[in-house]
């Protein structure tokens, strides 16, 4: 069976829901994290998101070391609907292997894409959409800092994507190349006083020897509207590697069209141990425009429409939402 096709028809589908706005003044970033928001760019918006690492893994049993450099890369672009967003994504890498088992160490020099996606996200429930009631208290600090129950109720996306893997790369299994499909579900819950939770399911490579089922934990504190911080744990299962990583680190809104961030990953065993620092930036080209209002009686709904995206917007300029 292809695995393209169940891709392009899911994606087909995902056009036949009604849109809420997702689109907010200021940047919307992935990074520095490696989760994925629930919440798309936004219609018209190009965004691109680009992370230079140095990599360090060493694998005590068997006495071999990885060492070099690469980028994580994304572009992404709200397409048709205000929900859908299309990315292309990887991550190339370009490092020596060295094998320590014998006397005489042994090198080996190393490149290629470690993952090259094609994929599309799609916001199937917002609880935001209908939350005009939430407006900000005036008079109170302590009301808008509140823990508020409702905000246990995520926001869901889901994401299909169609990985490619070049033959005889040495990042994945010798028999793993072509075309191979990747399936997500992103849940974000936007918590009072600048906290932000994000979860990744991911299961990825379907079909393949390198079939991998991961998961993702973000969680995201703003100080003020320039500067957050994060903490995150990624695990990974398959039969030809199991991991869990943690990653540390932040990102300052250097305008509201550009993020700069840095971040460290690392993890507690040795077989391999990491250790990975990378230095990231995000940058969108803003062509978005409010639809029109129809003066036979949608009015109404456009200033719902503009009430829900000034209240996103204050929330990012509050809570600074990197991850949404």
């Amino acid at each position: 069976m292809n695995p393209v096709k169940p891709f392009i028809i899911i994606v087909f589908s995902l056009f036949c829901f009604n849109a809420y706005a997702q689109y907010t003044d200021v940047i919307n970033s992935n990074r520095p994290g490696v989760s994925r928001s629930a919440f798309s760019v936004g219609t018209n918006v190009i965004q691109f998101e680009v992370g230079p690492y140095f990599v360090k893994e060493e694998h005590t049993p068997l006495q071999y070391e990885v060492s070099g450099f690469g980028a994580d890369f994304s572009a992404r672009y709200g397409l048709l609907f205000e929900e859908l967003e299309i990315n292309l994504e990887g991550t190339y890498q370009n490092d020596t292997f060295t094998d320590n088992r014998s006397v005489i160490t042994s090198e080996d020099k190393r490149s290629n894409f470690k993952n090259f996606t094609l994929g599309a996200k799609y916001l199937v429930y917002d609880p935001y959409k209908n939350a005009e009631e939430e407006k900000p208290n005036l008079y109170s600090w302590k009301a808008n800092h509140q823990f508020k129950w409702n905000s246990l109720i995520p926001a869901v996306a889901v994401y299909v994507g169609a990985n490619y893997d070049s033959k005889d790369n040495p990042y994945t299994l010798p028999d793993v190349e072509g075309f191979s499909p990747k399936v997500m579900i992103a849940t974000q819950n936007n918590l009072a006083g600048g906290w932000v939770f994000v979860m990744n399911l991911i299961k990825d490579r379907i079909g393949s020897d390198y079939s991998d089922f991961q998961y993702i934990l973000t969680l995201t504190h703003s100080f003020n509207p320039k500067w957050v911080v994060f903490g995150e744990a990624q695990g990974i299962k398959s039969d030809f590697y199991a991991d869990n990583l943690f990653r540390l680190g932040g990102a300052y809104l250097w305008g509201k069209d550009i993020q700069l961030d840095t971040a460290i990953t690392f993890n507690t065993k040795d077989t391999p141990s990491v250790l990975s620092v990378n230095f990231g930036a995000s940058y969108r080209f803003d062509f978005h425009q409010d639809k029109e209002i129809d003066n036979g009686g949608s009015a109404k709904e456009e200033g719902k429409r503009r009430s829900r995206e000034k209240k996103r917007g204050n929330r990012q300029e509050t809570d600074i939402d990197f991850n949404d």
